[in-house]
């Protein structure tokens, strides 16, 4: 598997912002459908947000439609998720994955993934 580098977490008050960082510096990442997942203690992993590797579209959890962005940098070889108006069930650690397809539908899926990253952990707290 190749490796993705996540940075950008910490530690946030509810409404604040934070932006994650993706990079990759053995595959090009345009190639893949490129997205984060998150893990909370206790809970499922969750799909958060995906960009299709073709067209650049892009696809969200309900969770956090209109308030994250997924962007990417093809010159920087990066993947961004910026995330405003958090709140606390936002809180947990952060993933960035690459699917081999291409595609946001099988990136959901979560259980075929090529790459992923070691995680950064967000936590949005008073």
């Amino acid at each position: 598997h190749f490796q993705l580098v996540e940075s950008g977490g910490g530690l946030v008050q509810p409404g604040g912002s934070l932006k994650l960082f993706c990079a990759a510096s053995e595959f090009v990442l345009d190639y893949y459908a490129v997205g984060w997942f998150r893990q909370a203690p206790g809970k499922e992993r969750e799909g958060v947000s995906c960009i299709n590797s073709s067209d650049g579209s892009t696809d969200y959890a309900d969770s956090v439609k209109g308030r994250f962005t997924i962007s990417r940098d093809k010159t920087n070889n990066t993947v961004y998720l910026q995330m405003n108006n958090l709140k606390p069930d936002d809180t947990g650690v952060y993933y960035c994955a690459a699917d081999g397809t291409g595609l946001c539908e099988f990136f959901f899926r979560l259980n075929a993934l090529d790459a992923r990253g070691q995680g950064t952990l967000v936590t949005v707290s008073s």
